[in-house]
């Protein structure tokens, strides 16, 4: 009973000395300091701010062929906030030169005779052109137009059988009553704020053990350190734990300093579940960051390492594409990001108000995957130096 209270605290000992000696390292570190509190604060601020997945203000060139007051109507509509008309083209060719020069992003053509067509009841036809470059904005700026100009064309041909104005309300309709759920004003900080939050935990839980590791190896301290009567597990785990607290600052900073004052994100759950998680996430996380300094010789090959690992797990979270837009074998590759199954927790925590019962599948597939992947960085790194 004794000998084993001694190895407790021996144990004990050893490990709160390797966390010391962690944190003094990196604390040494000026510049990766300011890094890491770059990446959590302007960073996070960045992509919440001035990245947005809607159409806004796309800029957009008319040229009414027509000059009636159908005409005007009909480009009256095309308004903020999804349009914006920033002058008249007079000829097809300045329009094609402003598309090329990127100057607008739609050019509407109204044809002569549009009113003259719609009174009488004749097809008419209004010409669009779009620069889907950004094939997404593309899309948006196209579906909201067609619904424009569906919409003016319904409403013409009411009026033309004289049931405009009030007189179209008694006629049979089907109501599409929307509910939106846990982003009732569709604020896209909401998503790419707490996304790039994740990312950036996800990079560093790689790059900060990784790095740790590797420059150990180069000052030449990691064989001192094997030679001691320190195991593999006892040298890998207090770097582990010291950059997992470190991220989880950087988290908290994110949270508490950004997302949550400057955007009014709503936590609807449990924060202690969140940061729970969370630490479990970036401590089996690391296991990927421990598999490239097992490789890497110095800290340029494993940031290297590092972004091959990084940038499929990225991918793969469907942050950036949702599941359902990927080919089906891409979404069975999903399974195996660890990223993914965050993402799921975070936004149910933090969005969803979700709890541990709720979570419990998500939970159980990123803690597997964590393990798996620690338990194989650890089992490298040990063989590195059997």
């Amino acid at each position: 009973m004794n000998d084993t209270r001694l190895w407790w605290m021996l144990a004990l000992r050893r490990f709160s000395v390797m966390l010391s000696k962690e944190l003094k390292q990196l604390s040494r570190d000026r510049v990766l300091l300011l890094f890491i509190l770059y990446a959590f604060t302007v960073d996070i601020f960045l992509a919440a701010s001035g990245v947005t997945l809607s159409l806004n203000n796309a800029a957009t060139l008319v040229q009414d062929a027509d000059r009636t007051a159908a005409s005007r109507e009909l480009l009256g509509r095309f308004r903020e906030p999804y349009f914006r008309i920033t002058g008249e083209a007079l000829h097809d060719r300045a329009a094609l030169a402003a598309l090329d020069r990127g100057d607008a992003m739609v050019v509407l053509s109204v044809p002569d005779g549009l009113g003259r067509k719609l009174e009488t009841g004749e097809p008419v036809q209004v010409a669009m052109q779009v620069d889907t470059t950004n094939s997404v904005l593309g899309f948006l700026a196209t579906s909201h137009a067609q619904e424009i100009i569906t919409r003016f064309g319904l409403e013409s041909a009411l009026a033309r059988m004289g049931l405009g104005g009030g007189a179209s309300a008694n006629l049979p309709a089907v109501e599409n009553e929307v509910r939106v759920w846990f982003n009732p004003n569709q604020e896209d900080s909401w998503f790419m704020g707490i996304s790039e939050m994740l990312n950036i935990a996800t990079v560093f839980a790689v790059l900060l053990p990784a790095a740790a590791m590797v420059r150990e190896k180069e000052r030449g301290t990691v064989e001192q350190l094997v030679v001691s009567p320190l195991t593999p597990f006892g040298i890998l785990f207090p770097k582990v734990v010291s950059m997992t607290g470190v991220i989880l600052v950087g988290v908290a900073i994110s949270l508490f300093v950004v997302l949550i004052p400057l955007f009014s994100i709503p936590v609807k759950g449990s924060l202690g579940l969140f940061f729970l998680v969370s630490a479990l996430y970036v401590f089996t996380t690391a296991g990927l960051g421990l598999f490239a300094a097992t490789i890497a010789h110095n800290l340029a090959q494993a940031g290297m390492l590092s972004i091959l690992i990084i940038a499929p797990m990225l991918f793969l979270s469907g942050a950036w594409t949702p599941p359902e837009a990927m080919p089906e074998w891409l979404r069975g590759l999903m399974l195996v990001s660890p990223l993914h199954y965050y993402l799921d927790i975070a936004f149910g925590v933090l969005l969803k108000g979700q709890g541990f019962a709720e979570l419990l599948p998500s939970i159980a597939g990123m803690t597997s995957i964590g393990l798996l992947v620690f338990g194989g960085g650890l089992v490298l790194f040990r063989r590195q130096f059997d």
